[in-house]
């Protein structure tokens, strides 16, 4: 079972300001694959070829990308190269925090299925209903 990673969405306002990153619109000439730079190259890498990058947004894992390289960029810098085919999950609650960490396959969150909304809770009540362990 490939290695996943999690990567907040800075700077992303909602869910579909981070589909919108990924749209035909929102990639110079229609690419099928984005590049996120990345200062230190992950360790278990070649275990993550294949796994997800999931996107933490209010404090809630909410959608997912499919890792498909890790290369070289400048400086001694790495991009991750993650599939533009983005797909929501049900929402997980999940600690902002910087740069990306490891997720085991376990701790990930399910695929919404086609049609499904997942409803996102508000940061806040996430946050305090995680410290209570009940989500």
């Amino acid at each position: 079972m490939p290695l996943n990673m999690t990567k907040v969405a800075y700077g992303a306002q909602s869910l579909a300001e981070i589909h919108e990153w990924f749209s035909d619109s929102g990639r110079r000439g229609g690419a099928k694959v984005a590049r996120l730079t990345t200062r230190n190259r992950p360790k278990r890498a070649e275990e993550m070829i294949g796994g997800s990058l999931y996107w933490i947004h209010k404090h809630q894992l909410v959608a997912r990308s499919e890792i498909v390289a890790f290369e070289e960029a400048e400086n001694g810098y790495t991009n991750i190269v993650v599939s533009t085919k983005l797909i929501d999950v049900h929402p997980k609650p999940r600690r902002a925090h910087q740069g990306w960490r490891y997720l085991e396959e376990a701790d990930a969150p399910a695929d919404l299925a086609d049609g499904e909304a997942g409803e996102v809770l508000p940061a806040q009540i996430a946050s305090e209903l995680a410290k209570l362990g009940l989500v």
